[in-house]
């Protein structure tokens, strides 16, 4: 696999728009299913986890993946038992099967879990850090009604909501 550099929008004071940010994702990740492309009901869930992507500055290696759902949980207003609602919804399920599926796709199944296995020992010490930072009162991102940002840029986004910190 060849070595890219990382994307804009993975710098931590990159002053793209969101929605700059995320046409970037969406060309430097053509094997991603586009969730503009999709049903409303599938597309809404896809799109909020690939916003997520930029304004948490996190690529697609497996590293900022794994890290991605947890700093979700705690720096967004979309929280562990929202997602499990949704991974329970028989409408929505098959959206997150289509995140699945695409990392299948692009790399295999062995390549998956071998990846989370290597992976977890170098990310465990950022989670538990990144945990201790987001304790306490903080005002969380929106995942879902995100539209009123997609003109903003990601440095002011993350100042706003003192995301900074997170982004390396």
């Amino acid at each position: 696999m060849s070595k890219r550099s990382r994307p804009e929008y993975t710098n931590q004071h990159s002053t793209q728009t969101l929605q700059q940010g995320l046409e970037e994702y969406y060309k430097n990740n053509p094997s991603i299913t586009d969730p503009r492309e999709l049903p409303p009901e599938f597309a809404q869930i896809l799109l909020a986890h690939d916003i997520s992507h930029i304004v948490l500055g996190c690529d697609t290696d497996m590293y900022d993946e794994i890290k991605l759902l947890p700093l979700s949980f705690w720096t967004s207003d979309f929280k562990f038992g929202d997602y499990i609602r949704t991974r329970n919804d028989p409408k929505i399920r098959p959206a997150i099967d289509i995140m699945y599926n695409d990392l299948i796709k692009q790399h295999g199944v062995l390549w998956l879990y071998t990846s989370i296995l290597f992976v977890l020992p170098r990310l465990l010490p950022e989670i538990l850090t990144i945990w201790f930072k987001t304790r306490g009162t903080r005002k969380y991102y929106p995942f879902l009604d995100y539209k009123s940002l997609l003109n903003c840029s990601l440095l002011e986004i993350r100042q706003e909501f003192d995301l900074l910190p997170f982004i390396k």
